[in-house]
């Protein structure tokens, strides 16, 4: 039987402590702009410590929110119990996503194909579930602007970095892959979280669907 669950309990402890100071310092806006206008049926891939719950808008009916480590998905089902919308928290991996085809209105994707194994199969089945006319929205750490930064990424996810952060690679250019996986981009910001320039500090957020 097919793994469902991935265990990185360093990460998850860190990264629930973390991820709340970054959200304070601008990336909640960002989780808000980056849901707002999704309506009907969503699956939210990789769905952490469920710091996205709260921004969904009250036109979305259901939330099926995938998340493979235990710890993170116990914190992501205490945030649904307080989210505006019905959220259900289910294990499960994104190279295998566990939902029919052509269900839901919209896929989300938010800090996670970074860290994937193998971010062209999750995408395709992000592809798979979507019903026709559905979308992708994405918020994603990439790959930076100067060859020098560029250079401190590809040190950091040749070595350390992966092992530390659950298997994350700063330097992943995560809009090219969407488009390598049978996506068109339709809107796409980039901006810098925080605004001193890192290795992580380089993201985008946007809007995609399956190319006909």
């Amino acid at each position: 039987m097919a793994a469902t669950s991935v265990d990185h309990p360093l990460f998850a402890r860190c990264y629930a402590r973390i991820s709340r100071v970054v959200e304070k310092r601008g990336l909640a806006g960002h989780r808000q702009a980056l849901l707002e206008g999704l309506s009907g049926q969503v699956i939210e891939v990789g769905a952490g410590n469920g710091l996205n719950f709260a921004h969904y808008p009250s036109t979305v009916t259901r939330v099926l929110a995938i998340e493979p480590e235990p710890r993170l998905r116990h914190l992501a089902r205490a945030a649904a119990v307080r989210a505006p919308v019905p959220v259900e928290g289910r294990e499960g991996l994104a190279e295998h996503l566990p939902a029919a085809d052509g269900t839901f209105d919209a896929a989300v994707a938010s800090l996670v194909l970074c860290s994937l194994p193998d971010p062209h199969a999750a995408l395709s089945q992000m592809r798979r579930v979507l019903a026709p006319g559905g979308q992708l929205r994405f918020l994603e750490h990439v790959r930076a602007d100067s060859a020098g930064m560029r250079w401190v990424q590809d040190l950091l996810d040749a070595t350390v970095w992966p092992r530390l952060a659950g298997g994350c690679h700063t330097g992943r250019d995560s809009a090219l892959v969407i488009q390598q996986a049978g996506f068109t981009i339709t809107a796409l910001e980039r901006f810098l979280l925080p605004a001193v320039r890192t290795p992580m500090s380089f993201l985008i957020r946007g809007t995609a669907y399956p190319t006909a």
